[in-house]
């Protein structure tokens, strides 16, 4: 049985746009994600990046949410140690609130950024190790329960929170919590399998899942030939090869690569995208299986970083044909 698709959205800002633009694009691929059946659609919180917009997160859940009906909206995620648990509390209540039973929130301990930005957030560098203290305090402020300080609108209300992760630390925690997981292996591909077999091995039911649920983030690119596939897949190339390079800008249109790296950088980037996906709709639908053979996976959340709109609204919409054709 297929798992379920969503999708992930950085709302990229594209060379020669603005941060507006990004938003308008977002619009549109959210109502061609929900006519199409995807699950729910996150965006992830980032700092100081000229190519993503995403930075002020729950505004875009809600603006994303205004414009669509049925779909799940959330974050994928919030990253918890650069904000107050009740601030948080109080704004996923907001977003509740407005668009009954179709949040998610998504939470990351990172960044989302590097550490001079992180310090300018504010965010204290004990907040990684407290973690599970700060998903305790948030989660209690949605219980229904008297206590000195409420979140208003929060209270009672039920919020499903996830826990991501691209290392073993939110497995562990998530299995113990009784608590849907995420894995990042769409730019963390190493510890995959062990994060999904640490999540399974030490999850205890709870009031919120009876057995285990994981969503497994990756990329792919579709298109109506494997070589135009490849082609759009550049985008993504070379943003992970500017990464690389610790050159860091507005999202590339495509491009030819063979000029643009070398035989070692390639390997590199390569590496980072194990899980990226590109081609015709039989290609990538043939790829995804094999790697869905051997792993239990409830869900697979799609990140698709192509440059033009058009086609990167193609290419969720022939995604989820094929899927449906198989299901």
């Amino acid at each position: 049985m297929l798992p379920k698709l969503s999708v992930l959205d950085l709302a990229p800002v594209l060379e020669g746009q603005t941060p507006a633009n990004s938003f308008q694009n977002s619009r549109e691929l959210i109502l061609t994600a929900e006519k199409s059946g995807y699950n729910r659609y996150w965006v992830a919180e980032h700092h100081n990046m000229q190519g993503i917009a995403s930075s002020a997160t729950p505004v875009l859940i809600g603006y994303l949410a205004a414009a669509t009906s049925k779909i799940r909206v959330g974050s994928g995620g919030i990253m918890l140690p650069n904000h107050s648990p009740l601030v948080v509390a109080e704004q996923f209540g907001t977003l509740e609130s407005m668009y009954p039973g179709r949040i998610d929130l998504g939470l990351g301990r990172a960044p989302g950024s590097d550490m001079l930005t992180a310090r300018a957030l504010r965010r204290d560098d004990r907040g990684a190790y407290e973690f599970d203290r700060l998903v305790d305090e948030l989660r209690g402020y949605f219980e229904d329960v008297e206590r000195p300080v409420i979140a208003v609108p929060g209270k009672g209300m039920s919020i499903p929170v996830w826990l991501l992760g691209s290392s073993l630390y939110s497995a562990q925690l998530a299995g113990r919590l009784g608590l849907p997981y995420s894995f990042a292996s769409h730019f963390a591909p190493d510890l995959l399998d062990d994060a999904l077999n640490t999540y399974r091995r030490n999850f205890i039911p709870s009031n919120v899942l009876d057995k285990p649920y994981s969503m497994v983030a990756v990329n792919a690119m579709v298109a109506n030939t494997d070589e135009e596939g490849e082609y759009l897949a550049s985008t993504l190339f070379q943003q992970f090869l500017g990464i690389i390079k610790g050159k860091r800008g507005k999202t590339q249109p495509p491009r030819e690569m063979a000029s643009l790296w070398t035989e070692d950088e390639k390997k590199v980037v390569f590496q980072q995208l194990k899980y990226t996906f590109f081609g015709s709709k039989q290609t990538v639908y043939d790829q995804l299986l094999e790697f869905l053979r051997h792993r239990e996976v409830d869900e697979l959340m799609i990140n698709s970083p192509i440059y033009d709109i058009e086609k990167r609204k193609t290419s969720y919409e022939y995604l989820a044909n094929i899927w449906k054709e198989h299901e």
